[in-house]
């Protein structure tokens, strides 16, 4: 037998409709045209995920600097049927390896549906825990509350805010 080829992919003007296609199929809610304009501009933040050359999954993070310097990620998702082969895992791994890498943010976060239980279930594994609960954060679909998860990276920081302000305002 021989082993599923999974590889991550660059988002280009010409797969972005799959990646769209893919959102509606895996995402009870939709995304407006400049999420995709975004997307188009992210770089190694927004990849699609191949399962034997065909696009099963996407992941897109934006940057984030209202609190310190965080990775937002937007929408991590893989069709049903490809689930619970490694190809989520492959996608949160790049995205912790490239805030790694960069070595300047604080921590890494998302949202996700409050009854999503295997979801919360698989960042967990990840080190990702329940900060927050959102409110209302969903507008067409039930519930609409949220749970905030974040995976802070830095042991100064809690919830994305720095504990050690001085740091902030050393002169060179």
């Amino acid at each position: 037998m021989t082993r599923a080829k999974l590889e991550l992919g660059e988002i280009t003007h010409h797969n972005i409709k799959q990646l769209k296609r893919l959102n509606t199929v895996v995402f009870p809610v939709s995304y407006n045209e400049k999420f995709y304009k975004d997307v188009l501009e992210a770089g190694e933040l927004a990849k699609l995920a191949y399962y034997n050359d065909i696009v099963v999954g996407a992941v897109c993070c934006r940057i984030d600097q209202e609190v310190g310097r965080r990775l937002y990620i937007m929408t991590l998702g893989c069709l049903s049927q490809y689930r619970r082969l490694g190809i989520g895992s492959m996608m949160v791994e790049h995205v912790l390896n490239y805030v790694e890498s960069d070595g300047t943010f604080d921590s890494v976060y998302l949202h996700v549906q409050l009854n999503n239980d295997s979801a919360i279930k698989f960042y967990k594994k990840f080190g990702f825990e329940i900060v927050e609960t959102k409110e209302h954060y969903y507008k067409r679909i039930e519930p609409a509350d949220a749970y905030v998860l974040e995976k802070r990276l830095r042991p100064n920081t809690i919830n994305g805010k720095n504990e050690h302000h001085s740091n902030n305002f050393k002169k060179d």
